[in-house]
């Protein structure tokens, strides 16, 4: 490694980690805060823009910064006219809209959703890629990265309805979120996932490795076991908990074991 190429590692592992950090904080200060004020609604922000930039770093460490930048703006490019076409037909995901809380909005979609997809997005394939192991294949991983990423939402959906950051016109059998919005985030996600590989693909690490990025997949891992601590002990929902955790565990616990084993 070139000194030049050295610093500007050493500096994206300073972005990440402040980034995290602060995503961290983030989200352990949400639930001590009065549901629906304003104080959530900024820490709301504060934790998706953290994850997105968490996410971004190590995107730019393993990938480069062309192609990490690319995968993003592509992304959130994509899902940002999803949710716009989906706002307006209720399709993927089903009849919803946003409310004006999360602010500023693109197309009325608040600008941080697309922001969490790719935050969530890359970490859901890295998780992937490694619970494969062996039977990684761009399909296996587009598969299962999707699942993963719609995994996530079993929590997302729950926490931002409550806070009354969007409505659905209809109410659902999992915490007021129709079972179809499920169906329309994998679906998505498939999207999503074919993107990263188009873009991001294992096969070109900056360092030529094939292995899962571990940085990554920990993203997965805590934000599964946050989420599921926090529905838990702090929300005080363990349908939502257990419904969750047995979404995202597995996959997190799958990817660990797969990435100790090399």
């Amino acid at each position: 490694m070139t000194p030049v190429a050295g610093s500007r590692e050493r500096w994206v592992g300073v972005v990440a980690g402040a980034a995290g950090v602060v995503t961290v904080a983030g989200m352990i200060a949400t639930p001590l805060l009065p549901q629906g004020g304003r104080a959530r609604r900024v820490l709301s922000s504060v934790v998706v823009v953290g994850s997105f930039t968490t996410t971004a770093a190590n995107a730019v460490r393993r990938w480069g910064a062309p192609r990490a930048a690319a995968a993003g703006a592509l992304t959130a490019a994509a899902t940002t006219a999803v949710e716009r076409i989906g706002t307006q037909t209720g399709l993927p995901f089903g009849r919803y809209a946003y409310t004006t809380a999360l602010q500023p909005q693109v197309a009325h979609v608040p600008a941080i959703v697309p922001l969490a997809w790719f935050a969530m997005g890359l970490p859901a394939r890295e998780a992937a890629h490694a619970a494969l192991g062996g039977r990684s294949t761009p399909a296996t991983r587009i598969a299962l990265g999707s699942a993963a990423l719609t995994a996530w939402d079993l929590f997302l959906d729950p926490q931002m309805v409550g806070e009354g950051y969007w409505v659905w016109a209809r109410r659902g059998l999992y915490r007021g979120i129709p079972l179809g919005n499920f169906v329309g985030w994998f679906v998505t996600g498939l999207g999503v996932m074919a993107a990263l590989e188009a873009l991001l693909p294992p096969t070109t690490y900056v360092d030529g490795s094939a292995d899962a990025d571990g940085s990554l997949v920990g993203e997965y891992t805590f934000m599964g076991v946050m989420e599921t601590i926090g529905f838990a002990r702090w929300f005080r929902d363990p349908t939502v908990a257990v419904v969750g955790g047995l979404g995202m565990l597995p996959i997190a616990v799958a990817a660990v074991v797969g990435k100790l084993r090399g």
